[in-house]
């Protein structure tokens, strides 16, 4: 679509400051295995909470809002929905249930699309899973009566071609390693919104893509802390970042600067929070992980899984793979080859 075709890929252009937070993000995705590994009854809270928090946003940033009982009724207990917003609360606690059970194994296609908004509007009377029949603008209404049109979407006759033309552009850009993938989601979060393929929902089936998207590259994090509790907390700027990356989208002449760097920070907050509940590696003494860690990261020769487990008595083998993988990925360690015969060198 216009933001993934190979051209406009290839014009973008990162400051400093945009390549230090992408790097960042990718090492805080190598040491969340580890959190995952230390404090399973912690994270366990996390997770009860984050499916209330996301439920209750992403419905609330479109009106939609039902009291806390009731909310924690519908989310925890599958309670059956009484109301039109429980009916719409309901039918999101599915979808997000869906995509933290099975993302990985859900492909990011036509039919899935369909699928998560079938599902979002199952409680409802009207049924989902269609794309729009009519023109929808982007209209934005303010308190005097007034409103404006922020955006002109993809005309409805030109919807079913636009979305299998996006997830097309997508796969190829990822095939082709065009991008990055921390700039390649938000790209076709931008341009779903752009296209507004739904009658009604695409705010919030927005937000489920994100979710299940990030899932792909293994930035899991929503599991444990609401993207879409962020989200809501810095709407004004999550809005008027869209409407600022979305001008000039059909002509392809948009700046995707504004959007990306709010994406990228709302990432970035929904990490350090996580972080800040489960507790550094560092902080944690004689925590397993930490030792493994500190053990490796005090040896310069090329080092077996045999010799650091070794080392380190009492820690199991799971655990320090865990922690190699992490360093891994934050370009701490590489492996010298594969199998049991590999080494791991600092690179």
């Amino acid at each position: 679509m216009h933001s993934l075709t190979p051209e406009f890929l290839a014009n973008l252009r990162y400051n400093g400051l945009q390549i230090a937070t992408m790097r960042t993000l990718g090492e805080y995705r190598g040491k969340q295995q580890l959190y995952v590994a230390q404090s399973p009854e912690v994270l366990s809270d996390l997770r009860q909470i984050a499916a209330i928090e996301s439920t209750e946003s992403s419905n609330r940033l479109e009106g939609v809002v039902v009291p806390k009982d009731r909310l924690k009724s519908l989310v925890i207990k599958n309670a059956t929905p009484k109301s039109r917003s429980e009916q719409e609360v309901a039918g999101y606690r599915d979808a997000l249930g869906l995509i933290h059970e099975n993302a990985e194994q859900m492909p990011f296609s036509e039919g899935t699309v369909l699928q998560l908004h079938s599902i979002l509007y199952r409680y409802m009377p009207q049924p989902g899973g269609h794309w729009k029949a009519t023109n929808n603008d982007i209209v934005e209404r303010h308190p005097d009566g007034s409103s404006r049109i922020r955006f002109r979407p993809v005309a409805a006759h030109l919807t079913p071609m636009a979305m299998t033309d996006l997830v097309g552009r997508y796969r190829t850009a990822l095939d082709q390693h065009l991008a990055d993938p921390l700039v390649l989601v938000p790209l076709v979060v931008l341009d779903f919104l752009c296209i507004h393929p739904f009658p009604d929902g695409n705010g919030r089936m927005a937000r489920l893509l994100t979710l299940q998207l990030l899932y792909h590259f293994d930035y899991t994090v929503g599991r444990y802390i609401s993207l879409e509790r962020i989200f809501e907390e810095s709407k004004e700027s999550y809005y008027e970042t869209l409407e600022a990356s979305s001008q000039g989208w059909h002509e392809a002449a948009h700046n995707i600067a504004p959007w990306l760097d709010y994406f990228w920070g709302a990432l970035l907050r929904a990490y350090k929070e996580f972080e800040g509940h489960v507790g550094t590696i560092e902080r944690g003494r004689g925590a397993k992980g930490g030792r493994v860690r500190a053990e490796i990261l005090k040896r310069n020769l090329p080092f077996s899984i045999s010799e650091i487990e070794a080392a380190c008595p009492g820690v199991s083998r799971d655990t320090v793979r865990l922690v190699l993988r992490a360093m891994k990925t934050e370009g701490l360690i590489a492996p010298t080859g594969k199998g049991r015969g590999a080494k791991w060198v600092k690179p």
